[in-house]
């Protein structure tokens, strides 16, 4: 399976525990066998999960815009890199080569990618690798720690509330509070 994961590309600088996770997750997806595809470089979370699925013998994928600086791109070693011209290009094909989607706590480029895939099952665009749709979508894991995401879920929740998704198509969201749960739920 490739599993995308999408985090932050800092260090929280309050939280201890996103930053271990970030490392258990890492071990786990590459102790399953499973390929991690992310952003690409050793920044913040991203670094410390892909790092992590290295040392613990996985496969790990990386997918970079080309505006990045060639120490940025070349800066954590990946099985396979994948360079593309834009961030829009990145996420889109992010969402054509992944199974699954998980998200560690991080900014507003991690809510982005979020909503992207989101946005992609609520409208029946997944596809899956050869181009074929996939009705059902992929799945969308929010890694929760200590309720990192609770004000997002509420937010998804209102909007629901308000009418804004169909009745019954608000766009599937897996909440897991810990890299056990997000692993069962895969």
């Amino acid at each position: 399976m490739r599993i995308a994961v999408f985090c932050g590309s800092s260090i929280p600088h309050d939280n201890d525990n996103i930053v271990n996770t970030a490392r258990q997750l890492g071990k786990a997806i590459a102790m399953r066998g499973d390929t991690l595809v992310y952003g690409g470089s050793n920044l913040g979370l991203m670094g410390v999960v892909s790092g992590a699925t290295l040392e613990a013998g996985g496969r790990v994928v990386g997918v970079i815009p080309t505006f990045f600086s060639e120490e940025i791109i070349m800066s954590q070693p990946v099985t396979e890199l994948i360079r593309v011209s834009s961030m829009a290009e990145r996420k889109e094909h992010m969402l054509r080569i992944c199974d699954a989607f998980i998200a560690l706590p991080g900014g507003i480029g991690t809510l982005d990618e979020i909503l992207e895939v989101m946005v992609a099952n609520q409208l029946s665009l997944m596809q899956d690798a050869q181009g074929k749709p996939v009705a059902e979508g992929k799945p969308m894991i929010l890694c929760n720690l200590d309720g990192f995401f609770d004000p997002f879920i509420s937010q998804i929740d209102s909007m629901g509330t308000h009418g804004f998704f169909r009745k019954g198509k608000r766009p599937p969201l897996i909440n897991a509070h810990n890299v056990e749960e997000v692993i069962n739920k895969l």
